[in-house]
């Protein structure tokens, strides 16, 4: 049973990290953003669209850079 659940856990980081940790934590800091902004009265539905148009360019600008297939 342990097996399978630490199988579990590198499946789960394999794919929500993947081979960019910096656009985990930026996804993971745009949704605890909206989260915090989302109590206030300001609206936050454009946090994470924002963030995900900053991270996708620089992502796979820094992939091309270090010569990553895509």
């Amino acid at each position: 049973m342990t097996a399978r659940i630490i199988a579990l856990l590198r499946f789960c980081y394999d794919f929500v990290v993947g081979d960019d940790w910096r656009v985990a934590l930026g996804v993971a800091a745009a949704l605890a953003l909206t989260y915090g902004i989302s109590t206030t009265s300001i609206p936050a539905w454009w946090i994470v669209p924002a963030a995900v148009a900053i991270l996708l360019p620089v992502s796979l600008w820094r992939g091309i850079r270090r010569g990553t297939r895509l």
